[in-house]
């Protein structure tokens, strides 16, 4: 009989600012003793409650074996005890055993609100508890502050929320930003043991204008147009070094 590929479901909650909640979904498998991405497989999401399992939607996963399914602030619900619990189920597929990943956290909110000093900027943080159905500051959370930028966050700060669930921290005005001089401004919790993960994102203009237009760079000597002094400098050296071979081929057919 043939051996059926086992597959792993990795689910990730991230829940956001709006309230709404991105999981985040791997599938990897063990193929030929290397573990290899599972791209082009349809993933199904389901949220459980108390009393049922309620199927959200699906997705497929892209090259990398990823994929991500954003849940509506309106869709998400939770159980009795103020916990989120989402599934994640790979159906039967041929030469593949059907597989599921699980997800529980306890539901939180965390925002950013930018606060501008004279000519001093900072943000400021807050985490709350949402499991009794009211706000409960929650204290000594470690938070990071990121700036967004092309590939993977770059990290500015550090913070750990008081009493009150509230934190601060201060934003240089030497970041580069956009042609307009925006920055989108980023606060996370990762990977709490009781809440997940959490993000709050903002966008200022409190960033360098950095130009997006393609423009002509100047002669330079790391670039694909050196100076002319060098150019002129290594024509002059390649004329002195093969004119000499010329003569000297000249003068053997002389002799």
């Amino acid at each position: 009989e043939e051996e059926l590929i086992s597959p792993s479901v990795e689910l990730v909650s991230i829940q956001k600012a709006d309230k709404s909640v991105d999981l985040k979904i791997a599938v990897k498998a063990k193929i030929e003793k290397k573990m290899r991405k599972m791209y082009g497989l349809k993933v199904n999401v389901f949220q459980v409650t108390d009393s049922a399992e309620q199927e959200l939607g699906s997705v497929i996963t892209d090259r990398n074996g990823l994929a991500v399914f954003t849940i509506k602030p309106e869709q998400v619900t939770t159980n009795a005890e103020g916990m989120l619990h989402f599934k994640a189920v790979l159906g039967p597929v041929k030469k593949m055993e059907s597989t599921e990943g699980e997800v529980t956290v306890k539901r939180a909110l965390l925002t950013i609100t930018p606060v501008k000093e004279d000519s001093l900027y900072s943000v400021q943080v807050k985490l709350v508890d949402l499991a009794t159905g009211e706000e409960t500051p929650v204290p000594q959370a470690v938070l990071g502050i990121f700036v967004k930028r092309s590939f993977n966050p770059l990290k500015i700060g550090e913070i750990t929320t008081d009493e009150s669930g509230e934190g601060s921290a201060e934003i240089a005005n030497t970041l580069p930003g956009d042609a307009k001089g925006n920055i989108t401004l980023l606060a996370r919790l990762d990977e709490n043991e009781t809440y997940g993960n959490l993000e709050a994102a903002v966008v200022q203009q409190w960033g360098v204008p950095v130009s997006d237009k393609i423009e002509d760079q100047p002669r330079a000597l790391w670039s694909s147009h050196p100076p002319l002094w060098m150019l002129i400098t290594f024509i002059i050296l390649m004329l002195a070094v093969w004119g000499h071979y010329i003569v000297i081929v000249y003068e053997l057919f002389r002799l």
